[in-house]
């Protein structure tokens, strides 16, 4: 039986949709509704229990269930980049996920716990996984933060679960990202301002060297993410953190472009002022390394960005029917 957290969210249930299409369904979903339409990204999504959050350490501390857990699959957090409650990140992102780190130790259970690319702040020492630059990193935000102390904590243990794997989320996009408001990927923000407009708006540069909408990123999309993850599941390879982005850098022009010509629209772009409160912690350039993973045999395609957009844009966003 495989736990996945954070299932009612973007990543979490896309892990879902995808443990379905391996004809998995022994899942044991948990996450916080709360009010919204979360729920919807479970609604067509086959599991065999939904455990509030909460609740979560009180069912595995029932030894029957603890028994049946082959893997825990760790999405839930606070990954708002813009959260400003240290206190509550510390609690979500660092404590839990230390919590669920000892319950896999004690019980041999795989761990997949989600990290983020955030942890490289202004990209200074690059985008490598080697776990010997890791210490050095310096995170922009609180919620960078948050995720670099426990990369760090989790390389000084001695004991560790017998599997387990950290993963660098760069940008990732795809659907099932419809809730996070601000937070949702700037392809669906474009999308759905080309539908109300006609147009996008893009942020403006603020440094020397990025024209506007210059900003180059390293976008990923969320199937590319369920297919590893699905691989780490079921492959020996060694632990440790991985990157997880596409391992190629574009600019938010491209992916404004791109987006508007898969819904057959002629690109009309439009450059508008950062807010402030980013300003000073906003990444002009992420690209990560993945020769870890591939060294670790995975070996399948990623899409590019081009694909990756069209199969959002007019497989999902442009149908009725949103969800995976």
């Amino acid at each position: 039986m495989i736990i996945v957290t954070g299932a009612a969210g973007f990543i979490g249930s896309a892990i879902v949709w995808q443990l379905n299409q391996e004809g998995i369904t022994d899942i044991i979903v948990t996450d916080k509704m709360r009010d919204g339409n979360k729920w919807r990204n479970l609604a067509k999504l086959k599991y065999y229990d939904w455990v509030d959050k909460d609740e979560l350490f009180d069912f595995l501390a029932v030894e029957e269930n603890a028994k049946k857990i082959t893997a825990i699959i760790h999405m839930g957090a606070i990954s708002a980049t813009t959260e400003k409650n240290v206190d509550l990140l510390m609690s979500n992102n660092y404590k839990f996920t230390m919590k669920l780190w000892e319950f896999c130790t004690e019980h041999d259970v795989q761990y997949i716990y989600a990290s983020s690319a955030a942890t490289y702040g202004g990209g200074e020492l690059g985008y490598d996984d080697n776990h010997l630059s890791i210490p050095q990193l310096r995170p922009l935000n609180p919620y960078g933060y948050s995720k670099q102390l426990f990369d760090e904590w989790a390389l000084k243990q001695e004991k560790t679960p017998s599997k387990w794997q950290g993963l660098k989320f760069f940008n990732v996009y795809g659907p099932q990202e419809y809730h996070k408001g601000r937070m949702a990927s700037v392809i669906f923000h474009a999308f759905n301002q080309t539908r109300e407009k006609g147009e996008v708006n893009l942020f403006k540069s603020y440094k020397q060297g990025y024209v506007d909408g210059g900003q180059l990123r390293d976008f990923v999309y969320v199937k590319d993410i369920t297919e590893v993850i699905v691989f780490m599941l079921k492959a020996n390879i060694e632990n440790g953190l991985y990157n997880l982005g596409s391992g190629e850098a574009r600019s938010f022009f491209d992916l404004a472009k791109n987006t508007m010509v898969a819904m057959d629209e002629e690109p009309k772009i439009n450059f508008i002022e950062m807010p402030i409160d980013i300003r000073d912690k906003y990444q002009y350039f992420t690209q990560a390394n993945m020769e870890k993973l591939k060294r670790n045999g995975y070996t399948k395609p990623f899409h590019t960005l081009e694909e990756g957009i069209s199969d959002y844009v007019k497989n999902y966003l442009l149908q009725e029917d949103s969800y995976l």
